[in-house]
């Protein structure tokens, strides 16, 4: 096999670049036909294979570095962008490639790690510029990697309201699967689009270009579950394995091991030796916590997020997995987010930090409680902390909707706004029902002066925040978001309309007045009737609402008006009473 020079390092000096799948000119490697554009392999003999673009990203920066070895640091700039991501989401990638190139034959094609150097890929013949014609078929074939698409459970229980449940389950297969690099699983939010729809698995299989559709129904009825899966063939929609589970409820970790196992060994795939005993890591092997806390995820991922009543909930919820099983760290985080989410209504501040903390002391590596500390050390002023906080976070897991959602905040508040906008969007992305995390992205982009751009996240977050509200009439939060969204497309008379609903619906709602009030000041320019409401919020703003707003792009327009400084100053000296902080103007 043909032996490259060198290492290429992540120092900006190696010549490796960026990898921009688009422009990318296609290469023949051994017996590949590679297309980066198009995500694309083909081997001799027409197989075609599509890898996700990070993998491909990965593939492309090998084959560029022609048998150099290629260190961790300049995989992470040229694929990832320079975000850290950990080891498990680089050998993830890794792993994928190489069940890659053992289809083709290890004494062809060779993804070799160099301990504490990197990583070097190995053919026998160099990879060529396109234009030349593919060789002739090997004998044999290979395995091509297996894409699966986990759609959402139905509720088959008798209460609708169970639904949590049939979706908590959907959501873990999807993770523990995802922890299997020779599987290809589809997004949660891309699976759930097809949540109480009718639709023929292998429209689903053609639409997102999977090989396998599993579907499941879920019958729960006080202590005994019942558990129906197919495993469905995409291109024949046969089955391939089907299966059911009628057990006790605590039994359902059980059930989801079993599961995810049979789809392993119905794809006839293998795990790596790091993945083995990694598919039933839960926090916990409580049912009845475990069912808390879905529940409480459930009021996260409804829609409900920034509703006052959604996150008492949470919290109420979560308090009782706890009590169930004081060890289990995703509870812990999930308490976290509600309580620090909860200081724009209610100001639960210090104890969102010391249960993110707790998180992580169970499990370092739960990369919402990373976010939400991060979160936590910036309102403190602790910058730095916040930033390694985040970054941590964005490492351990960078399709997370929480991470994503509060490095949005945490870049917003730097006047990062690009940065911020990117966050965002991928929030808003994983998670298509919150209306906050779409509103946020009016800001960013009226900041950037992107008015399209404005236009467009106004629609997104009005026509979340209708669906909201339609669900639950007294959520003043997305009524919030929905004025935002209102006054952003020109709407004034909607927008006021909103404001009088809203106030009449939760008029207690501190993150709904203080939406209004920037909507009126930035967007409507009504500053007189913004003040109003201003006056009114800052009289009950806790401390991280006066922080948000001494730094928000939203209220730069009236930075100096003396109305708003007098009620930021007054605001501070209360919070400081409340303290025992002493204060020396105040008399």
């Amino acid at each position: 096999m043909g032996q490259g020079q060198g290492t290429v390092s992540g120092d900006g000096r190696s010549g490796l670049g960026r990898i921009r799948l688009a422009h990318e000119a296609s290469v023949r490697l051994g017996p590949l036909w590679i297309e980066p554009s198009l995500c694309r392999i083909e081997r001799t003999g027409g197989e075609e294979v599509f890898l996700q673009p990070r993998i491909m990203q990965v593939l492309v920066a090998l084959v560029r570095a022609q048998g150099g070895i290629v260190t961790r640091d300049a995989l992470i700039a040229s694929c990832w962008d320079g975000v850290i991501v950990g080891d498990d989401a680089i050998n993830r990638v890794l792993g994928h490639l190489r069940r890659l190139s053992e289809g083709v034959g290890r004494d062809v094609l060779r993804i070799e790690t160099i301990t504490r150097v990197g990583y070097r890929l190995l053919v026998a013949e160099p990879a060529k510029p396109s234009g030349e014609p593919l060789p002739p078929a090997p004998a044999g074939g290979g395995n091509r990697l297996a894409r699966i698409c986990v759609l959402p459970f139905a509720n088959m229980s008798e209460d609708p309201e169970q639904t949590y449940f049939s979706d908590g389950i959907s959501e873990d297969i999807i993770t523990d699967l995802g922890k299997v690099s020779a599987l290809t699983v589809t997004a949660r939010n891309t699976a759930f689009s097809f949540k109480g729809r009718t639709v023929d698995p292998r429209e689903i299989a053609a639409q997102l270009g999977v090989g396998h559709v599993l579907e499941g129904r879920v019958r729960k009825a006080g202590s005994r579950i019942r558990v129906t899966v197919q495993l469905i063939d995409g291109v024949t929609g046969d089955s391939v394995w089907a299966d059911r589970f009628d057990r006790d409820l605590d039994d359902i970790f059980a059930i989801q091991d079993e599961i995810s196992g049979a789809i392993v060994t119905a794809l006839r795939l293998r795990l790596l030796p790091e993945e083995k005993g990694t598919l039933s890591r839960r926090g916990t092997e409580n049912a009845e916590a475990y069912t808390c806390y879905l529940m409480a995820r459930q009021y996260l991922v409804g829609g409900n997020q920034g509703s006052e009543t959604g996150g008492d909930m949470i919290v109420r919820l979560c308090t009782q997995a706890l009590a169930l099983d004081p060890g289990y760290g995703r509870a812990w985080a999930l308490l976290a987010h509600a309580q620090t989410y909860l200081r724009v209504t209610g100001g639960q501040l210090e104890e969102g930090l010391a249960s993110a903390e707790r998180a992580i002391a169970l499990d370092p590596g739960l990369a919402e409680a990373h976010a939400i500390r991060a979160r936590q050390m910036f309102v403190q002023g602790r910058t730095e902390e916040a930033a390694r906080a985040i970054e941590t976070a964005l490492r351990l897991d960078p399709d997370s909707f929480e991470v994503n959602e509060s490095a949005g905040l945490l870049a917003i508040k730097e006047r990062r706004f690009p940065a911020a906008a990117t966050y965002y969007e991928k929030a808003a992305a994983l998670m298509e029902t919150s209306s906050a995390v779409a509103g946020m992205l009016i800001t960013c982009y009226a900041a950037m002066g992107a008015r399209p751009a404005v236009e467009r996240a106004a629609r997104m977050t009005l026509e979340r925040a209708e669906k909201a509200v339609a669900r639950d009439p007294a959520n003043g939060s997305a009524m919030g978001y929905g004025i935002s969204a209102l006054a952003a497309l020109g709407d004034a008379a909607g927008a006021r309309a909103w404001i009088e609903r809203a106030q009449l619906v939760d008029p207690t709602n501190n993150n709904m007045r203080y939406n209004a009030a920037c909507s009126l000041i930035a967007q409507l320019g009504d500053i007189d009737r913004g003040m109003e409401l201003l006056e009114v919020f800052f009289t009950h703003a806790r401390s991280g609402d006066l922080h948000h707003a001494r730094l928000d792009p939203d209220l730069e327009g009236v930075r100096d008006d003396p109305r708003l400084i007098r009620m930021m100053d007054a605001a501070e000296r209360r919070l400081a009473r409340d303290a025992g902080a002493v204060d020396p103007d105040d008399p």
